[in-house]
C-alpha cells in the first residue's frame, strides 16, 4: 500500500510538470494521446502491484485446504451398492476445520427395490487433542426410490432426508477411524439401516 502511494505521487508530479511544459512551449501535438499514455502507464503499474499482492496471499489460503472423501462398493448376486463421497475441508487452526462434501449412491436389491441418493453436507471438525477428533455433520439428501410391487405396478417414493451426525474418531496423520450417530434418524425412511454408523475419514 505504501508503495502504491509513492508511485501515485511520482506519476502525479510527472503529469503536473508535463502539463506545465506543454503550456509554456505551446506543445499542442496530440496532447490528449500523451495524457492517455501516462494514465495507462500509471494504471498498469498499480495493477501489477495489486496482482502481485494477490498472488502472494493466494497460496496462504490453499495451504490450509485439504481434499479427500470416500468410495464404497458392495456387489453380490442379489444386491448392489455403490457410494461416492468427495469433499474438502479448510483448517482454521490446528484444532478446528470446516468443510463441505458431495454424496451420491446407488442401491439395488433384486426383485425388491432400487434407489439413487444424492446430496451434500457441511462439516465441523474439532481436535481437542491431536489423536482424537469430534465431528458435527449436517447432511441433506434427495432420495429417489423405486419399490417392486408383487401384485401391481412398481411404486415410486421420492423425498428429501436430513441427517445430523455427531461423531468421534481416533486417527493419525490424515486418516481418522470412528463412529457417528444420526440424531434425526428415522427407520421408516430406509435411507440408513441404523442411526449408528462407522466411518473412515481421509483428507490430504
Amino acid at each position: 500500500m505504501k508503495y502504491n502511494i509513492k508511485l501515485f505521487r511520482y506519476f502525479y508530479l510527472l503529469l503536473t510538470n508535463f502539463l506545465k511544459y506543454m503550456r509554456k512551449s505551446n506543445f499542442l501535438i496530440a496532447p490528449k494521446m500523451n495524457l492517455i499514455f501516462i494514465i495507462i502507464l500509471f494504471s498498469s503499474a498499480v495493477h501489477s502491484q495489486t496482482s502481485e499482492n494477490s498472488i502472494k496471499s493466494t497460496p496462504t489460503f490453499w495451504k490450509n485446504v485439504q481434499f479427500g472423501g470416500g468410495f464404497g462398493l458392495n456387489i453380490s448376486s442379489q444386491f448392489t451398492e455403490i457410494n461416492l463421497a468427495p469433499g474438502a475441508i479448510y483448517r482454521l487452526n490446528p484444532k478446528v476445520a470446516v468443510g463441505m462434501g458431495l454424496q451420491g449412491s446407488f442401491i439395488s436389491s433384486k426383485n425388491d427395490y432400487s434407489s439413487s441418493i444424492y446430496g451434500m453436507s457441511i462439516l465441523l471438525l474439532m481436535n481437542p487433542i491431536e489423536e482424537f477428533q469430534i465431528s458435527i455433520e449436517l447432511e441433506q439428501l434427495r432420495v429417489n426410490r423405486n419399490i417392486v410391487m408383487i401384485d401391481g405396478p412398481n411404486k415410486a417414493n421420492n423425498f428429501w432426508n436430513t441427517g445430523l451426525f455427531l461423531g468421534g474418531g481416533y486417527g493419525a496423520d490424515n486418516v481418522v477411524v470412528g463412529i457417528r450417530y444420526n440424531l434425526l434418524f428415522k427407520e421408516s425412511d430406509f435411507v440408513y439401516s441404523s442411526a449408528m454408523m462407522p466411518f473412515i475419514r481421509v483428507y490430504f
